[in-house]
């Protein structure tokens, strides 16, 4: 239909509408007062279609088409949810599909693990997958998962985790306070450690008793001074806080490198504003960097200052970007000899609460070649047994965690698995406080549905099935702890259409440098 029908169509409801308001208002007056009803249907569009033709002047699909061309932008703001659920395919959604969220709904409802027919909906070669053994063995033969961030320094205070994935940093800003105490609750009744994210003090994340790690962004809030330097002794207060186990700075984030975080105005609410020091009602913009790491060298004398004054383990976290800038960084560690407790690698496929366009889509490199290329330049420094890796960015199922510890990682850790887990449904409004189940909104009647209890209990179930698949795909490999998995457990598609190298793949030699796990121990340790 060309532009010409369009608007002789536009003509023809306008003139419908007007007419028939007037047709309606006539008979009301001439022959019966049940005519009104009609201007009662009429009226409004007629009032509508006057101001899109007449009155406004900011849209001229409006001021041509009237409420022909209303109807446009109602379709387009619908568009979102009419693709969700009746065109996407069970595959095709991003940045989840339905297929991937439906996967962790069952484990967070503790339903059965549903069985599927007829092969796989994934397209072949379109993903690594694991390559499993001739052997596997049972989950009985798995040697015990244990973790312990600090151990290589000899840290007053070192943390301990028992299974290999944690809650990733999540505000209390970007989330409200009730998404906040479920997490909190269910981590601690799954014995799971919980990042706080950049917030300020931690207040919520404190009152349900999980084991926190405090993560202090670029504008430092809760441990900030009036020019954005470190306040030592505030952070030494929160550091004495029994819950407070782990401290991590937090140099970039995977959704965003490159820039500070963001809060919208809508969700700077009084409290938000009185834990953060800042205006109510403003956006809150975090500065791209720490005032203190403007060089390698300042950059790791801070991060031995926060390892002297909070004595915990100290990790820090980032997106790789420039690997040179990786590399000088890394032997200016060597050259002071001082390490982090652990990296956290975030990849470029992160999610954020709020971010320019520019960067969700544009800017950083994806988690597994990032994990890849730290790795590989830790062993190359010899200084892989200095520290920890730990992965993250859209790990929310088992195979994407372990297909991770086979890039490298110790560890993992998702935030928005734990969404899901709390029924997030990929509205994607979590920038605009109006998150339809009540996790990233601070209005109190949307939060009123998401019930604590209930919730808390979701995210501890989600959990538990995680880690049992988890150690179902490692016993098909024929490994018997995490830390022995390599790139040689999985196989990496190559498109022969893409010029360049095949892929590379660890080999006998790799496990040599990187090591092998211990018995009881998730470590990988340089032999």
């Amino acid at each position: 239909m060309s532009i010409f029908d369009l608007l002789r169509a536009a003509r023809v409801v306008s003139a419908g509408i007007w007419v028939g308001t007037g047709v309606f208002a006539a008979a009301g007056l001439f022959v019966h007062p049940t005519w009104f009803l009609g201007v009662v249907l009429f009226g409004p569009l007629f009032v509508g279609d006057l101001y899109c033709r007449r009155l406004q002047r900011r849209s001229a699909i409006l001021r041509n088409f009237g409420t022909f061309g209303a109807l446009r932008y109602l379709l387009e703001s619908l568009g979102p949810e009419l693709r969700q659920y009746w065109i996407a395919s069970d595959t095709e959604e991003k940045p989840f599909s339905r297929r991937e969220r439906a996967e962790v709904y069952r484990y967070a409802k503790d339903e059965a693990i549903k069985s599927a027919a007829f092969g796989t909906q994934n397209t072949p070669l379109e993903r690594e997958t694991i390559r499993h053994s001739m052997f596997p063995i049972t989950e009985n033969d798995l040697f015990p998962y244990v973790l312990t961030f600090g151990e290589e320094r000899g840290c007053p205070n070192p943390f301990s985790i028992d299974k290999p994935f944690m809650i990733s940093g999540m505000s209390f800003g970007a989330l409200g306070e009730h998404a906040v105490r479920a997490l909190s609750r269910g981590a601690k009744r799954a014995g799971i450690a919980m990042n706080t994210g950049e917030g300020g003090f931690p207040k919520h994340h404190l009152r349900e008793g999980a084991s926190i790690i405090f993560q202090i962004g670029t504008a430092k809030f809760g441990v900030r001074k009036a020019d954005a330097t470190l306040d030592e002794e505030k952070l030494r207060e929160i550091s004495r806080l029994e819950p407070i186990k782990m401290i991590e700075i937090k140099f970039s984030q995977g959704a965003k490198p490159g820039k500070g975080g963001l809060l919208p105005a809508s969700k700077v609410t009084p409290e938000i504003a009185e834990l953060r020091g800042v205006p109510v009602g403003k956006d809150i913009l975090s500065p791209p960097r720490h005032v203190e790491c403007d060089t390698p060298a300042n950059t790791v004398r801070f991060i031995k200052r926060v390892q002297d004054v909070s004595e915990l383990p100290v990790g820090i976290k980032l997106c790789l970007g420039r690997e040179e800038e990786f590399l000088a960084f890394v032997r200016e560690m060597k050259h002071q000899d001082v390490f982090p407790d652990y990296i956290a690698v975030d990849g470029a496929q992160g999610g954020t609460g709020a971010a320019p366009a520019a960067f969700l889509d544009h800017v950083g490199v994806p988690l597994f070649p990032a994990l890849d290329r730290v790795h590989r330049l830790l062993i190359d420094e010899a200084v892989r047994d200095r520290l920890k890796l730990v992965a993250s960015g859209k790990l929310i199922n088992a195979s994407s965690q372990l297909k991770a510890m086979a890039h490298g990682a110790d560890a993992v850790a998702t935030a928005r698995g734990f969404m899901l887990a709390l029924g997030c449904i990929q509205a994607l409004h979590c920038n605009t406080d109006n998150c339809p189940v009540g996790i990233t909104t601070h209005n109190r009647r949307l939060q009123s549905g998401l019930d604590i209890e209930e919730k808390a209990n979701r995210v501890s179930n989600y959990a538990r099935n995680l880690e049992h698949t988890l150690r179902k795909l490692l016993a098909a490999t024929g490994c018997h702890a995490f830390g022995e998995l390599t790139m040689d457990r999985i196989f990496v598609p190559w498109d022969p259409q893409t010029p360049g190298e095949l892929p590379r793949t660890e080999g006998p030699e790799d496990r040599r440098l990187a090591g092998m796990a211990t018995a009881g121990t998730g470590t990988r340790r340089t032999s």
